[in-house]
Order: C-alpha cells, then sequence, then structure tokens
C-alpha cells in the first residue's frame, strides 16, 4: 500500500499533545507501523535524555530506532545506544557564545551528563503569553535533567556543547534576536525553536542533514520518509522527505513547504495521517 520505510517525527507540538503526552490512538499507529517494516525517528530540540522514555513508549528500544537530538546535533541508536552522529559547539566557540550572552536579559542553559547548568536556579522566570513562566523547571523536567548553578557558565564551559540554549521573554528576544546572534551567524548556527526559545548549535546542522548523515548509509531513500512537523527548525526535514506533513498547528511556513496537512498534535494527527499509508492503522 506504500513505500514508507522511515516515519519521523517532532515531538512537542507533533508527536505529544499539549500535556506532553502521547495519546493511545497515536501510539498504537506507530508501534503497528513498527510492526509492517517501519523505523521510527525521533528528531527534537530536546536533549537525548529528554527523549528516552517516549522511544520505550512507542517500544523503538526495541526495534531499533533513532533519536535525533539536542536540535538535531547528535543521532542516537536507541537500541544499542550507539552513537551515529554527533557536532558539536567548539569549546572556544561555546565559551565565546555564553560570555556574549552575560550583555542579555536571557537565561542561557547548557548541559553536562545527567545535569542542566544554569547561573541561578531560584531566577527561573521569563514572561510567555502575558504570564510567569518557570522555564528552568520546564527545561530541566522535560530532558530529565537535575538541577546545578554556576555563576560564570563561560568559564565553567571547558568542553564541547551540542547546543546552547538560550530562553528569555518572547518579545525581548524578539527584538534582540539579530544582536545576539550576529558575533556568530557565520560561524554557527542559530534559530529559534520556540517563541522564548534561541538556540546555538554547530555551523549548518538541520534536521535534513542529520537525517541524510544517518540514514542514507543505512540505505534508506528519501522518497522512502515521511516527516511531521510543527515549527521552524521542522522546515529541512519536511523539505527533504518524499511525504511532508504539517500539524494542523503548525506554523505557516511549515503548512507552505509541506505536501499535505493534517489534524493537529491535540487530534492524533500522526495516526490520520498514517492511516492513509498502512493497512495496520484504522482510524
Amino acid at each position: 500500500m506504500n513505500n514508507i520505510k522511515v516515519i519521523i517525527m517532532d515531538v512537542d507540538g507533533t508527536l505529544t499533545n499539549n500535556k506532553k503526552i502521547i495519546t493511545k490512538k497515536t501510539k498504537d499507529a506507530l508501534i503497528n507501523a513498527q510492526k509492517s517494516g517501519a523505523k521510527l525517528v525521533l528528531a527534537s530540540g530536546r536533549p537525548t535524555s529528554g527523549l528516552i522514555d517516549f522511544a520505550k513508549e512507542l517500544k523503538m528500544d526495541k526495534n531499533n530506532g533513532l533519536l535525533v537530538s539536542f536540535n538535531v546535533s547528535k543521532v542516537v541508536d536507541c537500541q544499542t545506544n550507539k552513537v551515529l552522529f554527533n557536532e558539536t559547539i567548539s569549546i572556544e566557540h561555546g565559551q565565546a557564545v555564553l560570555e556574549h550572552l552575560k550583555k542579555f536579559k536571557v537565561k542561557p542553559m547548557i548541559d553536562k551528563e545527567d545535569y542542566l547548568y544554569v547561573n541561578n536556579v531560584f531566577d527561573n522566570e521569563i514572561e510567555h503569553d502575558g504570564k510567569p513562566f518557570n522555564v528552568i523547571q520546564y527545561e530541566s523536567r522535560g530532558g530529565n535533567f537535575k538541577l546545578c548553578e554556576e555563576h560564570d557558565l563561560a568559564s565553567f564551559a571547558t568542553y564541547p556543547l551540542n547546543k546552547i540554549l538560550t530562553a528569555g521573554d518572547s518579545k525581548y528576544l524578539k527584538e534582540n534576536y539579530i544582536e545576539i546572534m550576529e558575533p556568530f551567524k557565520d560561524i554557527l548556527s542559530c534559530m529559534f525553536t520556540s517563541p522564548f526559545y534561541l538556540e546555538f548549535t554547530a555551523k549548518g546542522i538541520d534536521k535534513a542533514k542529520a537525517l541524510d548523515s544517518v540514514l542514507v548509509p543505512m540505505g534508506y531513500k528519501s522518497d522512502e520518509m515521511i516527516a511531521f512537523g510543527d515549527g521552524h527548525n521542522d522546515i529541512s526535514m519536511i523539505k527533504y522527505v518524499g511525504i511532508g506533513v504539517a500539524m494542523d498547528n503548525a506554523v505557516d511556513d511549515l503548512k507552505s513547504v509541506s505536501n499535505k496537512i493534517t489534524l493537529s498534535n491535540e487530534d492524533d494527527g500522526i495516526a490520520h495521517a498514517l492511516s492513509d499509508y498502512f493497512d495496520c492503522i484504522n482510524i
């Protein structure tokens, strides 16, 4: 019924509903797709640790699923835990970014092993949708991190970073992001992954590059892939695959480059779209 061998999904706003839960209908559809031979790939800005529980829930750890994490700078086989792709920010550039960020009203966050490092765990709120929002708690819970304070993150970061996460009031970031990224625009990638998150990664990193670097050597072709997303950082992935699907809740820029638009993340959009391609999925 179909030529789809790989199903690629963003997580927040795509795979999960607004409560950060994979609904039963979507979960069943993805497990059945794997039974029919499809490979699942989670492609997210989250750290690897923030994807593992979802992967287990979908039984990806028993079916060689892939975790594309840290805004796609790292790819891990979640059955073997083997790192298949890893492009980091150099120590020199990482420290320079963190030093530069001291000039702005933002909250930088970096991770190391089980910990998320911030300047002050009590200075944790930004304004989002007109309300106070504990962004440090949100990020640490989403990544399954313990929290640790480091007054000077630039001095602390003596190791390569997969990404530097910068949080701030949505309005402030929109007004200042050009100045924030200006010194690094030619040497690093910098993008919004939500209205309150601006992220730095190694230059040229995007979801299409990570997928192409890992899946093609495995023997998969881009026209054998279907991808689902909702945000600006999903655009390269949606354009790369044979069938690019935007969630109904996706930004307009993503919808404009997609082959299809499905239902929202609240309405099992992934399951509904896959039912057109897999006999084993009934909605």
